[in-house]
């Protein structure tokens, strides 16, 4: 993702930068090769968005459960609902259900974490503060940065991701 939203921080003047979201070149209409830098990074920005913060996580969960393995996700989204919490007896509540559901050895969805991580954040959990599950919310993040995220790029799942947002950038460039 960092690739694919990586043009977008560079103040290039030709649209070269962005041919991985263009249409192929014989499908390119003539309002299509008319649009100004400003207009390309205005639409892009906009639907990319849209792609890989709403659909994209959709379609991200969608293939990780193709592997067997959108338990990672899952608790990484509740990691995250985790640091928001301000009450301390609700952040207890909160860091428990984590525990027993994703981290626990019997855990209905447990994720792949070594021994001493687990049980670091077990004890980290005894008094729970909004960062008690960082480390292990990071190892959690890297797996599926390193395996599961590079697949899911390869992935007939992400391609059509891709292609409906290209058909929607052409629609709404014409």
């Amino acid at each position: 993702m960092k690739t694919r939203l990586g043009c977008l921080s560079n103040k290039s003047d030709s649209c070269s930068d962005f041919s991985e979201f263009l249409p192929p070149a014989q499908e390119r209409s003539a309002r299509y090769l008319k649009l100004s830098t400003d207009e390309v990074h205005w639409m892009l920005i906009h639907n990319l968005i849209h792609l890989y913060f709403i659909d994209g996580l959709a379609a991200f969960r969608t293939f990780l459960k193709t592997e067997f393995s959108d338990e990672n996700i899952e608790f990484w989204l509740a990691c995250e609902d985790y640091k928001k919490i301000k009450s301390p007896a609700k952040m207890m509540s909160k860091a428990n259900k984590i525990y027993k559901d994703f981290i626990d050895v019997h855990a209905p969805r447990e994720v792949n974490i070594d021994h001493r991580t687990r049980e670091e954040t077990k004890q980290r959990l005894l008094e729970p503060t909004p960062n008690s599950l960082g480390e292990v919310q990071a190892k959690v993040y890297s797996l599926m940065e390193k395996d599961s995220y590079p697949r899911f790029i390869r992935s007939k799942i992400y391609q059509d991701l891709l292609n409906r947002t290209q058909i929607y950038c052409q629609r709404k460039s014409v």
